[in-house]
């Protein structure tokens, strides 16, 4: 074979190869247009079925379910034995400001009181009667559901050691706490008020609360989310039915726990 012959060979092939290509790709990109537009299609019925579902706390039911799906697998390994990481002082970050639902009036400190119903005779207590039970401190991790944290250092008293004081008639299933006036307001399972790390905190980074951060009185709860851990506290109430939690009726999760 000539070097002639032999290079219009080689074009030749060359030409058929692209050619080749040029068919496959027109193919491809016929399949990738076809299977992307039935994807959309069915997305977008997936997503005008979800819309139209009936709503619990919110959300539609479906959305609701996987909610309390997670909820049941984060009880099913939570344990008191399970902290929250502690941290050094000096691993403290600036307190960050997140929120003023509940805080809107302003307290009375002299006049405020924490009532705690449910228990075998009525319960309101100052604060000097929180600070009379022993102190605990702890310096952890505050996560907001939003997706930020801050180390905080907390001091106040054991949420279990005040209900062991002034006891529910039986144990609850449940604990729900409120600000003054039911501004907000959240519900704990019965083992996450009883964790050692739940605190009725009074101090934060070795002051007493500010108004923007609760005071007098606020929960401090590093087992949960931010949005659990209420401020300004002003009634405790024990209870086996499941409380409602502002934002577990406004499209979160009611459990909360991480």
């Amino acid at each position: 074979m000539t070097d002639e012959v032999r290079d219009e060979t080689e074009v030749d092939i060359v030409a058929a190869n692209d050619a080749q290509v040029d068919r496959e790709l027109k193919r491809l990109t016929r399949r990738g247009f076809v299977t992307m537009a039935v994807a959309a299609g069915a997305g977008y019925a997936g997503w005008s079925w979800l819309r139209t579902r009936p709503r619990e706390g919110d959300v539609p039911w479906p959305l609701r379910r996987v909610l309390q799906g997670n909820e049941s697998l984060a009880e099913s390994y939570f344990r008191d034995a399970r902290l929250s990481p502690n941290f050094r002082k000096s691993d403290i970050t600036r307190a960050r400001v997140n929120g003023h639902i509940g805080l809107d009036k302003p307290v009375d400190l002299n006049a405020w009181r924490l009532s705690i119903e449910g228990a075998s005779s009525p319960v309101a207590l100052t604060l000097d009667d929180v600070k009379a039970f022993p102190r605990r401190e702890m310096v952890t991790e505050l996560r907001c559901i939003e997706g930020w944290s801050i180390i905080v250092q907390w001091a106040g008293s054991r949420l279990a050691d005040v209900m062991q004081k002034f006891p529910p008639v039986e144990r609850p299933r449940y604990v729900a706490l409120e600000t003054p006036g039911r501004g907000y307001y959240v519900g704990l399972d019965a083992a996450s008020a009883f964790h050692p790390q739940t605190l009725l905190a009074y101090e934060m980074n070795g002051a007493p609360l500010t108004s923007d951060h609760g005071a007098p009185l606020r929960l401090a709860i590093p087992v949960k989310y931010g949005i659990k851990n209420l401020k300004r506290i002003g009634t405790i109430r024990y209870t086996n039915v499941r409380p409602a939690d502002f934002w577990g009726e406004r499209g979160y999760d009611w459990y909360a726990g991480h």
